[in-house]
């Protein structure tokens, strides 16, 4: 038997924070390709330590709902699943390369296939570009517009930005939008002053986050001036400084990074019958569409800091998290 973990960040403060992981599980659920599929969370329950424990399947393929490569996937995730012999050096990674590796849960006598995070792979390009094509309306978009692929950044975490331009190359390279750019929120170039990057008069934002929350709802709307106060939310899209903006939100919130998440269990060598370039089509009236009222809202509860952003580990680890 073959199972599939969907390994997120969780919140405990925003709701909304998970709503990804469950709503991709359940699409690889729907397909019947996997004997178990199963979500798991640092910050929620099932927890990354309890998880193989609920699976009857001695193979698992662990698929990390992350963008960068860095510490939860490098040390917490592992830790928590307790996989004898990990080390970060079996991805054999430059820091948007890493691909799988396969170890033993002794404890609970199962072969893992510890995969890379969705945030690396080639194929989250192809979601950042549905992403454009979701909160424009348009199949077709690209010609006349700019892109801008927005990550956190940080200097604690070099691979942060690693992502985000290894992404913003891989579009530019397909030559469909006249310009794009990787723009940051702790680092230069900021987003802060997208409208400087950018001569197309239509520019598209897509945040690479996996959930959105405080940084895609609070922080880049106001700083970008789409709109003055985030809790009345804005429209899309929003005249600034000459340009119009189409801000599509978190990336992580888009249906084709179902796909994502069986490409890389298939990489890693998951038996499954699934013909991966039959891309998933979001739902319309999804909660997840950009383009849908009331997505420029924010939410009633408080959101934290976006979980895949993996700097500042003080800020993410539970007291006595660190194993002794």
């Amino acid at each position: 038997m073959q199972a599939l973990v969907v390994a997120a960040h969780g919140s405990h403060l925003n709701p909304d924070a998970s709503d990804p992981a469950y709503t991709h599980a359940d699409a690889v659920r729907d397909r019947e390709r996997f004997d178990e599929v199963r979500e798991a969370f640092w910050k929620e329950e099932p927890h990354f330590r309890e998880v193989l424990r609920t699976l009857e399947s001695d193979e698992v393929f662990v698929v990390p709902l992350f963008i960068s490569e860095g510490y939860f996937t490098e040390r917490v995730i592992p830790r928590e699943l307790r996989l004898e012999g990990w080390d970060p050096d079996l991805w054999d990674s430059d820091g948007t390369s890493a691909t799988h590796a396969t170890l033993e849960a002794e404890d609970v006598e199962k072969t893992v296939h510890y995969c890379g995070p969705v945030g690396t792979h080639d194929a989250m390009t192809d979601v950042i570009v549905r992403r454009a094509e979701s909160v424009t309306g348009d199949p077709g978009v690209g010609e006349g517009f700019g892109l801008a692929v927005v990550g956190h950044g940080t200097e604690r975490n070099e691979n942060s930005a690693k992502a985000i331009e290894y992404h913003a190359d891989r579009v530019r390279d397909r030559e469909r939008f006249d310009e794009v750019r990787a723009l940051f929120m702790d680092e230069e170039p900021e987003v802060d002053d997208v409208t400087d990057y950018f001569e197309s008069r239509d520019v598209v934002l897509v945040p690479l986050f996996v959930a959105d929350g405080y940084h895609t709802r609070e922080d880049i709307p106001e700083d970008v001036g789409l709109t003055d106060d985030y809790r009345r939310g804005w429209d899309v899209p929003v005249d600034v400084d000459g340009h119009r903006i189409w801000y599509a939100g978190a990336v992580g919130t888009e249906g084709l990074l179902a796909d994502v998440l069986l490409e890389r269990a298939i990489d890693a060598g998951a038996d499954v019958d699934v013909d991966i370039d039959a891309a998933v089509d979001p739902d319309p009236d999804a909660d997840s569409d950009p383009t849908a009222e009331g997505a420029g809202t924010p939410p009633e509860s408080e959101p934290e800091p976006e979980p895949e952003s993996e700097s500042g580990k003080e800020r993410t680890l539970e007291a006595g998290g660190e194993d002794a």
